[in-house]
Parts: structure tokens; sequence; C-alpha cells
């Protein structure tokens, strides 16, 4: 996943958060991909909610807000 990224010109950083970390509603200023390399993890964007696991990623453009949720 990590070489997936990098490729696509996205510099990685790797978390672990226990679950029950939450992040409340937040923006960055550059785009970004959350990935999922075990565990759940749920962020929710304007309302909607979407569920990641193992594999998963989504994109997250610069400016918009959302809030995340590790289960």
């Amino acid at each position: 996943m990590r070489e997936h990224l990098e490729s696509q010109g996205y510099s990685v950083v790797r978390y672990d958060y226990p679950p029950g970390t939450s992040f409340n509603n937040h923006s960055h200023e550059a785009d970004k991909k959350d990935a999922v390399v075990s565990g759940r993890f749920k962020i929710c964007i304007e309302g909607n909610d979407f569920f990641l696991d193992c594999g998963d990623m989504i994109e997250i453009p610069a400016g918009t807000v959302h809030s995340a949720e590790a289960i």
C-alpha cells in the first residue's frame, strides 16, 4: 500500500490508533488519503459515514471538513 500511495505522489505516514480514538470535525490544507492496514475506521464527510476495513482507502480533498473514529 505504501508503494502504491508513494507512486501517486503522496507522503506516507503510519499511525496506530486504539479503538475509541476519535477526531472532531477538522480539515487539511492538502489533499489526503486515509488507508486502513488493520482494524476498522469510520470517517464522516458532510454527514455521510464511510466505514473502512483492512485494505480500504478514501480520498479527502483539501478543505473538506470531516471527523473520524477508530472502531
